[in-house]
């Protein structure tokens, strides 16, 4: 069925390992090339001695910051064998997230997931970007699964959203219809 309301944010979801940071990297590039302007950030996993050790925040302007490790004795919220690093994550997003002063943006969030909403912050000036006028998200969110997180499933709900599901069997070609959903939202959805 399709909405009756225009698209404004485009959001891919899908298991873990199935591509879904590698699609929006491409799309980002290929948003750019159009000089369209594009904000945000997006996670990288984190490997030490051949073993995924956590996992980092990367604004589009190359600011990093920790999103969590393996630790069992450090402080602070669980996800898993992995300890959040709300502070260092928020010092790279909420900046990341900043709304340029004029003009209309493509904001990327690769992920809203469990270690990112640990931060209330966060939670917060998602919700503002999703109600701006002059915003698209494009973003990455978990696939439904175990307990419901109340902002994902807000999203996935949104009569503006569309939400494109990655597997094995159709990443390596559907991101040029991811792309077409973004341009479009972009265009037309603000």
């Amino acid at each position: 069925m399709a909405s009756q309301f225009p698209i404004k944010h485009v959001f891919i979801t899908g298991p873990p390992g199935v591509g879904k940071t590698t699609i929006v990297q491409k799309v980002i590039e290929e948003v750019k090339a159009l000089s369209i302007p594009v904000k945000g950030f997006v996670t990288a996993e984190v490997r030490s001695g051949g073993k995924r050790s956590g996992f980092d925040i990367i604004s589009l302007t190359g600011d990093r910051g920790n999103l969590s490790r393996i630790g069992s004795n450090k402080p602070g919220p669980r996800v898993g064998q992995y300890v959040v690093d709300v502070k260092s994550f928020e010092h790279v997003a909420l900046q990341a997230l900043e709304l340029p002063p004029a003009g209309k943006t493509i904001m990327v969030i690769d992920e809203i997931g469990k270690m990112e909403l640990f931060s209330q912050t966060f939670i917060q000036v998602v919700g503002k970007l999703l109600r701006q006028d002059r915003v698209t998200l494009f973003g990455t969110i978990p696939i439904q699964k175990g307990k419901p997180l109340s902002l994902v499933e807000e999203i996935r709900n949104r009569d503006d959203v569309r939400v494109f599901t990655l597997s094995r069997g159709n990443r390596d070609d559907i991101m040029p219809e991811i792309f077409a959903a973004v341009q479009k939202s972009y265009k037309e959805g603000t």
